[in-house]
């Protein structure tokens, strides 16, 4: 069964026995409770039987960054070591495909297919593909409790542009 409609989602092949619980607060500047209680009650909701994939956030343990997006990643975390007895958590970075605003890449190509300045920091940024994606949740175990950390490539932002 896959939860969710967007980018993530709509790239997933379902699996007999899972859960793909793609259906989160995806959006890093989020700081709105009404959004994040949204995905803990829709978590709660799932078939705790089944081997819940869920997608968070490889930034997770960066500690130079303290959002209220991240403390609830975590938190989510804990809620599926907690409530599930196997679970696939993957912490992946930005994604390189979809339509969502708030992703790294759309948000430069809109930038410069509107014409305005890219701010370019001298930073990296970790990068997943669909196809890379869709290896990983196609050939992960629905039996046993894993942690996974992924990223395609770390790029530096200037050589992404």
């Amino acid at each position: 069964m896959i939860i969710g409609k967007g980018d993530i989602a709509s790239v997933l092949n379902d699996r007999d026995g899972a859960v793909f619980f793609a259906a989160g607060v995806s959006n890093s500047s989020e700081t709105r409770e009404s959004e994040f209680q949204r995905e803990i009650e829709l978590l709660n909701q799932q078939d705790k039987t089944k081997c819940l994939f869920y997608f968070s956030s490889i930034s997770i343990n960066d500690i130079s960054k303290n959002s209220e997006y991240l403390k609830h990643k975590k938190k989510m975390e804990q809620l599926v070591k907690s409530n599930f007895e196997n679970y696939n958590i993957i912490r992946i970075g930005n994604i390189t495909w979809g339509t969502n605003p708030n992703t790294f890449i759309n948000y430069i190509r809109n930038k410069i297919k509107n014409g305005e300045d890219v701010e370019v920091r001298d930073e990296y940024k970790y990068m997943i593909n669909k196809e890379q994606l869709i290896l990983l949740t196609d050939n992960l175990p629905l039996i046993g409790q894993n942690q996974i950390s992924i990223f395609s490539k770390m790029a530096k932002v200037k050589d992404l542009i």
